[in-house]
């Protein structure tokens, strides 16, 4: 499914709008948040530069009451869903103050261990069932994510109980160094969804238009009761894996520059200059309130107070085990876990 390679414009005006300025924002703090952790004010860092059609489709294509269960690159979803960036930031940092976020934002904190938010994702949308909520749930995951046993479980009993996911598989080619082709033997990940039983649906993961409208059509299935999505967005992530990767070892440099002309930030604001609605001031414009907005926040998270040794336990479960309060104790205590026990 694309749109933009035939020239044609799906969506209202304001909605390809708002689609642009989001994506632009994410870009921008993308880019940021590299320069940080170059200055070692960030840390480990996983960019999504490339990625943010995909991402910023789907959040958007969500109601405000849905939830978004992400992995670790998913910075431009949760940004699309409303978390402010000095939170995002702390997060990065690994400080407590980044582990919670702001009341109103549907989001849980992004996870590192691969394909382990599929399940959780499930067992999300099915609580909202039971609470008689009609909420529906959006998740992600790479092309190398999708060979976890964590995620067969997870779209297996998303079908069985009718669950309402969206499953976006954000296909950027690469396990990390890995090709696809040297993962698996299909062609498209979005063929295993028959496997499972429920539809599967390949996109253009670079135009902002198709995923946009491919995960509204999911998510109001979902939301009708019809079940869970396996929607696969075909992009490249034109940043390394992580702030610590090289990809020149592993991917060619022609290959790049290929699909650096598919960029789905520029291909976007090409089409909204066709039909008028943007030139180079307003860009000017949204690039001096996008730098202003950043200094403001990274700011607030200059100012966040240095956290306490015993919060790193404060944020496992909502009420404290018997083994988490001695650790509590003993950290408060300026003690070593161990001499707890």
């Amino acid at each position: 499914m694309a749109y933009l390679e035939k020239g044609e414009f799906p969506l209202e005006e304001g909605e390809a709008l708002r689609l642009y300025r989001a994506m632009r924002r994410a870009r921008f703090f993308d880019e940021k948040a590299v320069t940080l952790q170059r200055q070692g004010r960030l840390g480990v860092y996983p960019p999504f530069m490339g990625q943010e059609a995909a991402q910023v489709g789907v959040a958007l294509a969500l109601g405000e009451g849905d939830w978004v269960v992400p992995s670790y690159r998913e910075s431009a979803m949760l940004l699309a869903r409303g978390l402010p960036i000095h939170v995002l930031i702390l997060y990065w940092r690994a400080h407590p103050a980044g582990w919670g976020f702001p009341e109103g934002v549907r989001a849980v904190n992004p996870y590192i261990p691969i394909a382990t938010q599929i399940p959780q994702a499930v067992g999300l949308a099915l609580a909202g069932r039971y609470r008689g909520e009609d909420w529906v749930v959006a998740t992600s995951i790479g092309d190398g994510g999708t060979s976890e046993g964590d995620f067969h479980e997870g779209l297996n009993f998303a079908a069985v109980f009718q669950a309402p996911v969206v499953f976006l598989v954000q296909n950027n080619g690469y396990a990390i160094s890995v090709p696809r082709a040297k993962q698996m033997r299909v062609d498209y990940i979005a063929r295993r969804a028959e496997g499972y039983g429920m539809p599967g649906v390949v996109v253009d993961g670079n135009d902002a238009f198709a995923v946009y409208l491919e995960a509204k059509k999911a998510v109001e299935r979902a939301r009708r009761g019809e079940g869970p999505t396996l929607l696969e967005a075909l992009t490249y992530r034109l940043a390394p894996h992580t702030t610590s990767d090289d990809p020149t070892r592993y991917r060619a440099r022609e290959e790049e520059e290929a699909w650096r002309r598919k960029d789905p930030i520029l291909r976007l604001r090409k089409a909204l200059e066709e039909r008028g609605l943007w030139d180079e001031e307003r860009e000017r414009a949204l690039l001096e309130e996008l730098e202003e907005e950043f200094a403001r926040e990274l700011a607030l998270a200059d100012q966040a107070p240095e956290p306490r040794p015993e919060e790193i336990v404060e944020h496992v479960y909502k009420e404290m085990g018997p083994d988490q309060r001695r650790a509590y104790e003993a950290l408060r205590r300026g003690l070593h876990v161990e001499e707890a026990w």
